[in-house]
């Protein structure tokens, strides 16, 4: 079903009078279904489930069914099959304001065995201020329960944006996550702040040993990265183990990034974007490169707006094998980095006909891709890739 047609009989549902009692209570699955001809053949797109309000993450749950978060604070379960659960109870508080909400999710690496979940979110602190900050928790049926919150950004600041964030894991028994500088440039470059850096923690909280600025006067042991403006994309290549991380710049200047341990990655030193409203260098950007500070591993002169990222690899049987996938908002689309190596060869956009913004993108064992789109009445998408 072409999706300006799925879209109107949507809005129609909810204007019938009939209906409006339907359109209230948890949709259902809607299992639409479409294809795209996209360079290397034909791409299946199923939609699982919609009337998710502004999802931001969704995680693969081994039984088949998923955890999608909402922005406004809610988590819900989604089953194999579609249907869409209420919202869970005991999820923390959130500051749900600009680009604040409930933000990642994510399943323990010991999941199987544990039922923990990590939740990255933007924390409410006083005076109207908010931090991003992460939490475990044990997964139930209908509820989360031993929430225990691991990170917190410092200082809380003022301000609706620039919250990141995304958790990874790099299988040594450390936790990365991403965050903004909420929007205050300058903290980016100060080590004692934690605004504008990519933290790395042991899974239980603690500050690892060998991080690079432990023992360090004025820096925050927490610190692996800095110079970041606002990280909405992370994950770790299994075939490597190296971690990748993509970030939105200002008007242009999107990049990825391989952040090393201890590197600065320039911003807002250097950028390849520009000012919103001057369309010129911001005051504090000197240029694209400056000694001490990383150039970007890639970069989009005109802004995609980077969100959820995942590689798609172990599958040689698909026409997507080795691919970079991310989300873009501003982009609406599904971008794919065809890989050789570490080094990006092709890009592809995809799903352009939505028109819908894309939060997230999920990669599963079994050959399946899993988006979520931005929106009022977000749809959580499985993409069968073309096959070799």
């Amino acid at each position: 079903m072409p999706s300006s047609l799925f879209r109107a009989q949507t809005a129609l549902c909810c204007m019938l009078p009939l209906a409006l009692n339907a359109c209230a209570q948890p949709p259902t699955a809607v299992h639409q279904q479409q294809q795209e001809l996209t360079a290397e053949g034909e791409l299946r797109i199923d939609r699982l489930a919609h009337g998710l309000h502004h999802p931001w993450a969704v995680a693969l749950l081994p039984d088949g069914s998923f955890l999608v978060s909402e922005r406004p604070g809610r988590l819900r379960r989604i089953s194999a099959t579609g249907q869409l659960s209420a919202a869970l109870a005991g999820v923390p508080k959130v500051f749900a304001e600009g680009q604040g909400g409930l933000l990642d999710v994510v399943l323990d690496p010991a999941f199987a065995s544990n039922q923990r979940i990590w939740l990255s979110y933007a924390e409410p602190g006083p005076d109207d201020t908010a931090g991003t900050a992460v939490a475990t928790a044990t997964l139930g049926k209908a509820a989360l329960s031993n929430m225990r919150v691991v990170y917190r950004q410092e200082p809380k600041l003022e301000g609706p944006n620039h919250f990141g964030s995304r958790i990874a894991f790099d299988g040594k028994g450390h936790v990365f996550i991403s965050q903004g500088e909420r929007n205050q440039k300058e903290l980016a470059q100060q080590l004692d702040k934690l605004q504008g850096k990519l933290v790395r923690l042991n899974l239980d909280g603690s500050i690892p040993t060998d991080n690079p600025f432990v023992g360090r006067a004025n820096a925050r042991p927490e610190i692996w990265s800095y110079g970041h403006r606002n990280m909405q994309g992370l994950a770790v290549d299994p075939r490597s183990g190296r971690l990748w991380q993509s970030e939105h710049g200002p008007r242009g200047g999107d990049e990825i990034n391989l952040p090393e341990a201890g590197k600065n990655y320039g911003w807002p030193v250097i950028s390849d974007g520009m000012n919103y409203l001057t369309n010129l260098p911001y005051s504090e950007t000197i240029g694209r490169q400056a000694p001490g500070m990383e150039r970007p591993y890639h970069v989009w002169a005109k802004s995609p707006a980077l969100s959820g990222m995942a590689f798609f690899v172990g599958h040689p049987e698909s026409a997507w094998n080795n691919s970079l996938l991310l989300g873009a908002l501003a982009g609406q689309s599904l971008i794919r980095l065809r890989l050789n190596g570490d080094r990006i060869v092709a890009e592809e956009r995809l799903l352009g006909t939505l028109r819908s913004r894309i939060r997230d993108v999920r990669a599963s064992a079994d050959g399946h891709i899993y988006v979520l789109t931005d929106e009022d009445d977000g749809q959580l998408l499985r993409l069968t890739p073309p096959k070799r």
